[in-house]
C-alpha cells in the first residue's frame, strides 16, 4: 500500500502537533458534532436499524468467506456485458494498468469521481508523473486538490477546512487549474458552490476519460454502483467516452437483494440521508449510451493479507460511511492528517496497519491512537468491533508473531520501543497466575501508598505524562471482602 503520507511522523508526534491547532479542533468539533446528531436522528426512524446492521454483517461476512468464487462471478458478468477486468495486485500494478489504459485513448487529462481507492494507491502522482492531469470533482476532493492538501476525512475530505479558508483557495488557485474564482467571491456557501460548478464544468464537457471508484459490486449481474450527493459523480460516469473503476475486492456483494440492505444503511450512516441524492448503477457498456469503454481495474493491495487474519479481517466489511470518525474522541482533536493514511480515524487505526503492514513507525503507532471507549463499534452499520483488533494489532506490534504479508506466511517481529511494556506483560502474566505473590504485592501497594509518585519513572513516563496515575485503594479488595463478608460466609 502506497498510501502514507510522505514524512508523516509517528501518530503521536503528529497528534501532539494537532492538538495545539485551534482552528482545527474548532472546525473539526463543529462539523463532527452537527454530523452525528443528524445521523442519529436518520437511524431512530428505523424501528429495524439493529437488524439491519446484522444483516449486513453477515452479507459481509459471508462474502469475505467465498470472496473468490463470487470476484469470478463479477468478472464473468462484467466481461459478458462489455467491460474489461483487470487484476492488480498492488499499487504500483494498479497504476501501470490504469496509466496505459489511459494513454491508449490518447488524452492528457481526465476526471475523477472521489474514490479511496484511488487516493489508497496513489494514483494522481502515478498519473502526473506520465504526463495526465487527473481533475477531481467532488467538492471536498477539488478543494483539497487545489489547497495542495490531503483529505482528513472518509466522508467529507475538506473537514479541517472553513469556509473563509476555501474562499481564499478559490481565489488563489482556481486560475492555475482552469476557470479562475468568480471577481468578488465571497465565502457563503451558495456562492462557493456556484465557483466550483463553473470551475468543473468545462471539465465535464470537454473530458474524455473518467476514473472513478466503487461503492458497491454486484457479482450476479457485473453492476457497479456509486452513491453520492452533488452529481458531479454521475457527470464522470456517463458523459466520458471511456471509464476507468478501481475498486477494491472487498466492495463485492453476491445479489441485488443483498444490495439492497446497504443502500438503506450506508447514505443513514455516513450523510445522514433516507437515501443518497444520486445513487448510479452501470452494466458493462450500452451502444450510444454513456461510455463506449469501460474497464474495472480489481485491487488487491493487502487485503487477502488481512483477510488471512481471523480477527482482523472484520475490517473489510467496511463500507467507508466514517460514522466512526464522527464519534471518536481522539479524531475530533487529532483530524485526519495525524493518521499518515487516507484512511483516518479508528477505521484507519484497524485497516492501514493491515494493508500496509506494521513495520515503520507511523504503522506502529496506529492501533494506539484510541481510547478503547467503542463508539465506534457503536455506530459501525456493519457491526466492525474496532476495539477488538485494536487491542489484537498492539499484541502483533509488541509481541511480534505469525502474519501473512504478500500472501506468505511469515513471523513479525516485535517492534522497537515495546521491551519495557513486555517485561511488564510478562511480570503481570506471572502474578496473575500466582495468587500468593499477587496477595502480597497488593497489600505492599496499599501500605505504601503516600509514598507513590504521581508520575512514572523511566519509560513509564511516557504513559504518565498525559494521564493521572490511579490512587492505590487503602486495602485491597481481597482484603475488604474478607473483613465485610468473610465472617458471614464461614458462618453458612
Amino acid at each position: 500500500m502506497s498510501g502514507t503520507f510522505v514524512g508523516m511522523p509517528a501518530f503521536p508526534k503528529a497528534a501532539h502537533d494537532a492538538v495545539r491547532n485551534t482552528t482545527l479542533r474548532a472546525n473539526l468539533k463543529h462539523a463532527t458534532h452537527t454530523i452525528r446528531d443528524k445521523r442519529a436522528r436518520a437511524v431512530a426512524e428505523l424501528d429495524d436499524w439493529a437488524l439491519l446492521r446484522e444483516a449486513g454483517k453477515q452479507i459481509k461476512d459471508h462474502t469475505l468467506r467465498h470472496l473468490d468464487t463470487y470476484l469470478v462471478q463479477l468478472e464473468e458478468a462484467v466481461t459478458a456485458a462489455g467491460g474489461i477486468v483487470h487484476w492488480a495486485a498492488d499499487a504500483d500494478e494498479a497504476n501501470r494498468i490504469v496509466t496505459r489504459l489511459v494513454k491508449e485513448t490518447g488524452e492528457s487529462e481526465v476526471v475523477k469521481v472521489k474514490s479511496m481507492a484511488t487516493q489508497e494507491i496513489g494514483l494522481n502522482e502515478a498519473l502526473e508523473e506520465a504526463g495526465i492531469a487527473a481533475y477531481e470533482t467532488d467538492l471536498a476532493e477539488l478543494i483539497v486538490q487545489l489547497g495542495h492538501d490531503r483529505p482528513s476525512h472518509i466522508l467529507v475530505p475538506a473537514i479541517h477546512r472553513n469556509r473563509g479558508e476555501i474562499r481564499d483557495i478559490f481565489t488563489k488557485e482556481m486560475s492555475q487549474w482552469g476557470r479562475p474564482a468568480p471577481e468578488g467571491l465571497t465565502d457563503t456557501p451558495a456562492e462557493l458552490a456556484e465557483a466550483a460548478r463553473l470551475h468543473l464544468r468545462e471539465k465535464f464537457l470537454r473530458a474524455k476519460v473518467g476514473i472513478s471508484g466503487a461503492n458497491f459490486m454486484v457479482a450476479e449481474t457485473g453492476t457497479l454502483v456509486v452513491v453520492e450527493s452533488e452529481g458531479n459523480g454521475r457527470m464522470c460516469l456517463t458523459l466520458p467516452e471511456t471509464l476507468i473503476s478501481v475498486v477494491g475486492i472487498e466492495k463485492i456483494v453476491p445479489t441485488w437483494r443483498d444490495l439492497e440492505v446497504f443502500l438503506q444503511t450506508l447514505p443513514r450512516s455516513s450523510t445522514a440521508e433516507r437515501m443518497n441524492p444520486y445513487t448510479s448503477m452501470w452494466t458493462g457498456t450500452t451502444d450510444t449510451d454513456g461510455p463506449q469503454a469501460f474497464h474495472l481495474v480489481l485491487i488487491d493491495n493487502g487485503r487477502t493479507d488481512t483477510l488471512a487474519d481471523e480477527v482482523g479481517r472484520q475490517a473489510l466489511r467496511c463500507i467507508r460511511c466514517s460514522a466512526c470518525l464522527n464519534v471518536c474522541p481522539v479524531y475530533e482533536r487529532a483530524g485526519g492528517h495525524a493518521y499518515g493514511s487516507v484512511y483516518p480515524g479508528p477505521i484507519g487505526a484497524i485497516l492501514s496497519p493491515q494493508l500496509r503492514g506494521t513495520a515503520s513507525e507511523i504503522d506502529a503507532s496506529l492501533p494506539y491512537a484510541s481510547s478503547l471507549c467503542g463508539a465506534c463499534y457503536e455506530v459501525c452499520p456493519v457491526a466492525i468491533d474496532i476495539p477488538e483488533v485494536l487491542v489484537h494489532l498492539r499484541e502483533r506490534v509488541v509481541q511480534g508473531g505469525p502474519a501473512t504479508r504478500q500472501g506468505n506466511r511469515v513471523v513479525l517481529k516485535p517492534a522497537k520501543g515495546h521491551a519495557a511494556e513486555r517485561a511488564a506483560m510478562r511480570a503481570a502474566g506471572w502474578a496473575f497466575v500466582h495468587p500468593g505473590a499477587l496477595r502480597a504485592g497488593q497489600r505492599v501497594a496499599s501500605r505504601t501508598r503516600r509514598f507513590h509518585p504521581r508520575t512514572l519513572p523511566g519509560p513509564g513516563r511516557a504513559w504518565s505524562a498525559t494521564r493521572d496515575l490511579p490512587q492505590v485503594p487503602a486495602e485491597p479488595f481481597r482484603d475488604w471482602w474478607q473483613r465485610t463478608h468473610g465472617k458471614k460466609e464461614s458462618g453458612k
